[in-house]
């Protein structure tokens, strides 16, 4: 795509954008965003396609916001901790964007997800492989990554659907609560760890290690994390 057509691609994305926040993704229509933008509508579906295609941008659009507020989120150097950070930032963005997190993660569809969302979600993964790394995991990260994400979309898609003046300020914040206690150890490292807890920490750090830095074989260190991963699962 040359300059042009980039740029003429940003500004109408912009003005879809704002459209959506103030009225709300029913009264986006191609023609209403092309008005707004002052080109023809045949303009629109060349850089677009259909309306679909716009909504598809506009998710990535959403993203892309979403990314941005995420890498501003500093870490207090306990994973608990950031993980509730980082749950408050999730809720609080979509409240603040309701028309862009239903895009977002309301029409989720596997087969169309933009790369931006799998960045966020390698972000939330690299997160819990840390946090598994120190001890503080009771579960596998890829587990905890899809509790987490089901718990934190739920919790912000049902808020969103409940009427500003009606919704109850602690089901966000219980709910956080009871998903850390489920998920976490104590930040006091017991005298001797759970097996569970050592094969996740060391699993955790083999999943971080580069290749080159392991002295094994990669079908040896695939098989080693098969056998990390089978205690891992075990209550301990």
């Amino acid at each position: 795509m040359d300059d042009a057509k980039t740029r003429s691609r940003r500004q109408i994305l912009e003005v879809a954008a704002e459209l959506l926040e103030r009225e709300g993704v029913q009264a986006l229509s191609t023609r209403s965003v092309a008005a707004a933008a002052g080109i023809r509508a045949a303009s629109l579906y060349q850089l677009f396609g259909d309306k679909d295609g716009l909504l598809a941008a506009l998710a990535i659009h959403g993203f892309d916001l979403y990314l941005a507020q995420k890498h501003t989120v500093p870490s207090e150097g306990d994973p608990v901790e950031d993980m509730r950070r980082g749950w408050d930032a999730h809720v609080g963005f979509g409240l603040r964007h309701p028309a862009f997190y239903l895009l977002m993660y309301g029409t989720d569809r596997p087969d169309r997800r933009p790369p931006a969302a799998q960045e966020a979600h390698e972000l939330l993964l690299a997160f819990l492989h840390r946090a598994a790394a120190a001890g503080r995991l009771r579960v596998p990260p890829g587990l905890a990554a899809h509790l987490v994400l089901a718990a934190v979309t739920g919790v912000t898609l049902s808020l969103i659907g409940t009427p500003e003046g009606e919704r109850d300020p602690e089901v966000s914040s219980r709910m956080r609560e009871a998903l850390v206690a489920a998920l976490t150890t104590d930040a006091a490292p017991a005298p001797e760890p759970a097996l569970a807890a050592r094969a996740l920490a060391l699993d955790a750090t083999l999943a971080e290690t580069p290749p080159t830095a392991v002295p094994l074989r990669p079908t040896e260190t695939a098989l080693l994390r098969d056998w990390l991963q089978r205690l891992a699962r075990q209550d301990g």
